[in-house]
């Protein structure tokens, strides 16, 4: 595929892009993009996020490519890893000044796919927010055990606690929001979401609500991996109990890949809190679905 006019600059190089992927500084069109951002600075319980996205680099090579849940395989598609965005600027300057970038290529116009990898859930607020001015109808899934939905927490604006509050000061009448597996929060975020109508009380319902959406309409993933139950995922920050698992996330992908699924975040692996060092692979499966769910849309509308 051929690439679009931009270049990207100021990308931190990785020694170890993702398994089956293309290290570039270059966006290609109709195709997915890879990016880590690596910022655990707002983290109010256990930090390490920071480790995230190389991590999941690096323990993609000990998975296989293929996929037999969704029947794809990553080695048969072409994506590519941009590396991880540099943080020496500070982290709102910083994200809002790659992102910008982003907005000038035209994500939508150019079919570019971003999946960017956290970090914790604070890194989300730029992509979200790009997406959200890219796609006017966009629908924004937010898988999560924390409602997110604080008006800054610990003197932090953009706390991780905020990211939905945030993302949600940019929402047109037009968006819509789906919450799913959120299993703690204030009162007043739960009034909030009770009164907006965003959440979903069973995996059923959420399923059902997202097999619904129109198949044109663009749908984007945010995904904080405390979503899983502990006794699957020890590696993140702020666990709760009562989580969900591999399976649902799954079926999830099943339905995403046949709908117009246009970009994702994946955030809050802290790999140094699990010494087994399973919460890392479990991530990169995670990432592993995603990718393939992404390119199954892709090579729908490029053909």
């Amino acid at each position: 595929m051929k690439p679009t006019a931009r270049k990207l600059s100021g990308m931190q190089k990785v020694e170890t892009p993702f398994a089956e992927s293309k290290a570039t500084d270059l966006l290609h069109q109709g195709a997915i993009h890879l990016l880590g951002f690596e910022f655990d600075g707002t983290a109010c319980f256990r930090k390490g996020a920071v480790l995230g996205p190389n991590a999941m680099r690096d323990i993609s090579f000990g998975i296989e490519s293929y996929s037999p849940y969704l029947n794809l395989d990553s080695s048969e598609i072409d994506f590519y890893d941009l590396g991880n965005l540099p943080v020496d600027r500070g982290w709102e300057e910083g994200t809002n000044y790659f992102f910008k970038e982003f907005s000038h290529a035209e994500l939508a116009i150019n079919k570019i796919k971003l999946l960017t990898l956290g970090g914790e859930h604070s890194i989300s607020y730029a992509p979200i927010k790009t997406y959200l001015e890219e796609y006017k109808d966009l629908v924004l899934l937010h898988l999560d055990a924390h409602a997110d939905l604080r008006d800054g927490y610990e003197g932090h604006h953009y706390s991780h606690a905020s990211i939905i509050r945030r993302v949600y000061d940019h929402f047109q009448k037009s968006h819509e929001l789906i919450q799913y597996g959120i299993r703690s929060g204030t009162r007043e975020e739960y009034s909030w979401m009770s009164q907006q109508k965003t959440l979903c009380e069973s995996r059923g319902d959420f399923l059902k609500q997202v097999r619904g959406i129109d198949d044109e309409r663009p749908i984007y993933l945010t995904l904080d991996l405390d979503y899983f139950d502990p006794s699957f995922f020890a590696g993140t920050g702020t666990p709760e109990p009562g989580g969900e698992d591999f399976h649902s996330f799954v079926s999830l992908m099943k339905i995403l890949k046949n709908k117009n699924f246009v970009g994702a975040d994946i955030v809050e692996l802290a790999p140094n809190i699990d010494s087994s060092g399973n919460s890392a692979v479990f991530a990169a499966k995670v990432v592993r679905e995603t990718i393939l769910a992404l390119n199954s849309e892709s090579q729908k509308m490029v053909n």
